[in-house]
C-alpha cells in the first residue's frame, strides 16, 4: 500500500480537527510608543493557511479568456493539481481518472481493480497568457518522465506519466516537448501520449486536496514554480501597485494621530481605534499608501483594546522586526511599501489559526468595505471572500 492510499484510507475512518501550527515563537507584551534598535525579519510568499504558495491566479479574471484544455498525468494527482494551478495563466483544474477500461471508477476500484486509469489533472489555460509548451516545461519540472508506473513514493499503472489531449494540434506541439525533454536523459522517457478516451472527476474529498488538508502527502516540491525562488516575487499583493508619498505630503493627508501612531511609532489609546469593534466584511489597507494589510475574514476580538488580526492578507506585505525599546522582546510591525509603524504581533492568538495575534492601531488603517473593494481599485482580491 503506498503512503498516498495509506493517507485516504485514515481520511475515510477517521474525522480530523486541528489546525497549522506555526514553529514560532514570540514574547507577549502590548505596544509600546517607540520602536528602536530594530532587525528585519525576511517574509515569505506562503499562505500560513495552506503551508502552499500563494495561488497568483486567483486574483485574475479569467471570465472572458477562450480557454483550451489538456490533462496531465505525473503520479499521485494531490500534488500534481495544487502545482499546476499556480502555474500563471491556468485557470482551472481538477483531479480525476483518465483513459481507462471502466466508466466511472471510484479511488477504490482504480487503486485495486485494475481499471487502468490514470491519476490525471485537467487542465483549462488561458493561451494568451500561457502556451501549452510553457505548460508542458513545467510538468516536466515535477515528474521523472523515465519511470515507467511510479512517481515518487507510489507504484502502480495509475501512477504512470501521461499527456492526453482533444485538440490534433496539440499532437505536435507536445511530440516536440518531449523530443526537446528527452535531449537532458540517457534513458528513454515512457511518458504516455494519447488522445483522450474518457476522463471521470475523482471523488469532492481529492479535488483541492492540500489546501483542504495542509501537510497532506505530496510527492513533489513547489521549489520550481515560477518565481518561487525569486527574492523580489510579489506573491498574492503586488507591490509595484502602491507608492510612498513625499515627506510633505504624507503629513498634510494625515491627523495628528496618524501621523504619530505611523511615522513615530506612537500608540493609540486601547479601546479609542476606529476600527476596533468593526465587523463589517472587507480589507484594511495602509493609511499611507493603500497597500492590502489585513482581511476582515482574519480580524477577531482580542480583548485588548486594539483591532486584533491572526495573520495578515500576504505575508510579504508586512515586515516584522525586533523590538527591545522597553527592555523586553516583542515583535513590531511595519508595512511594507510604507514603511509605516503598524502595531506588533505576539503568540497569544486564537490556537485554531495559528496561534498569533496582530495587534494594531486603527489610525495605521483604512477599511475598505467588501461592496467598494472593486471600484477602489481592490478587485484582484475579492476571490479572498468567495
Amino acid at each position: 500500500m503506498t503512503n498516498k492510499q495509506k493517507t485516504v484510507l485514515i481520511l475515510l475512518t477517521v474525522v480530523l480537527v486541528g489546525a497549522v501550527v506555526f514553529g514560532l515563537t514570540r514574547l507577549g507584551g502590548q505596544p509600546a510608543e517607540t520602536t528602536t534598535n530594530s532587525v528585519t525579519t525576511a517574509t515569505t510568499a506562503t499562505d500560513p493557511r495552506t503551508g502552499l504558495p500563494y495561488n497568483p491566479n486567483t486574483a485574475i479574471d479569467y471570465s472572458q479568456s477562450s480557454l483550451r484544455d489538456i490533462w496531465l498525468a505525473g503520479g499521485c494527482f494531490w500534488g500534481v493539481e495544487a502545482y499546476l494551478a499556480r502555474v500563471p495563466g491556468v485557470a482551472e483544474a481538477t483531479v480525476g481518472y483518465a483513459n481507462g477500461n471502466t466508466e466511472n471508477p471510484t479511488y477504490q476500484d482504480v487503486s485495486y481493480k485494475n481499471t487502468g486509469h490514470a491519476e490525471t489533472v485537467h487542465l483549462r489555460y488561458d493561451p494568451d497568457r500561457i502556451s501549452l509548451d510553457q505548460l508542458l516545461e513545467q510538468y516536466f519540472l515535477i515528474i521523472d518522465p523515465t519511470v515507467l508506473n511510479r512517481q515518487g513514493n507510489d507504484v502502480g499503472s495509475q501512477y504512470r506519466t501521461g499527456i492526453y489531449y482533444q485538440d490534433e494540434a496539440d499532437l505536435a506541439v507536445i511530440k516536440a516537448a518531449i523530443e526537446r525533454e528527452q535531449e537532458k536523459y540517457t534513458r528513454p522517457i515512457v511518458v504516455e501520449v494519447e488522445p483522450l478516451a474518457q476522463y471521470y472527476l475523482a471523488e469532492a474529498y481529492h479535488q483541492d486536496y492540500l489546501e483542504k488538508n495542509p501537510g497532506g502527502y505530496c510527492h513533489i516540491s513547489f521549489d520550481t514554480l515560477p518565481g518561487a525562488n525569486d527574492m523580489n516575487a510579489t506573491g498574492l499583493v503586488d507591490p509595484s501597485l502602491y507608492r510612498k508619498p513625499d515627506p510633505d505630503t504624507i503629513r498634510n493627508m494625515l491627523s495628528a494621530e496618524q501621523y504619530q501612531v505611523t511615522q513615530e511609532n506612537g500608540t493609540e489609546m486601547p479601546g479609542t481605534g476606529e476600527y476596533e469593534k468593526n465587523k463589517a466584511d472587507g480589507i484594511y489597507v495602509d493609511i499611507v499608501t493603500g497597500e492590502p494589510l489585513f482581511s476582515s475574514r482574519d480580524k477577531f476580538d482580542s480583548g485588548s483594546g486594539w483591532p486584533s488580526f491572526t495573520r495578515p492578507i500576504d505575508p510579504a506585505v508586512v515586515n516584522e522586526l525586533k523590538d527591545i525599546s522597553i527592555g523586553m522582546l516583542r515583535t513590531e510591525v511595519r508595512s511594507r511599501v510604507g514603511d509605516s509603524h503598524l502595531g506588533h504581533v505576539f503568540a497569544d492568538g486564537p490556537a485554531d489559526q495559528g496561534g498569533l495575534r496582530y495587534c494594531i492601531n486603527s489610525a495605521a488603517l483604512r477599511f475598505i468595505p467588501l461592496a467598494d473593494m472593486e471600484q477602489e481599485g481592490y478587485a484582484y482580491l475579492l476571490p479572498l471572500f468567495g
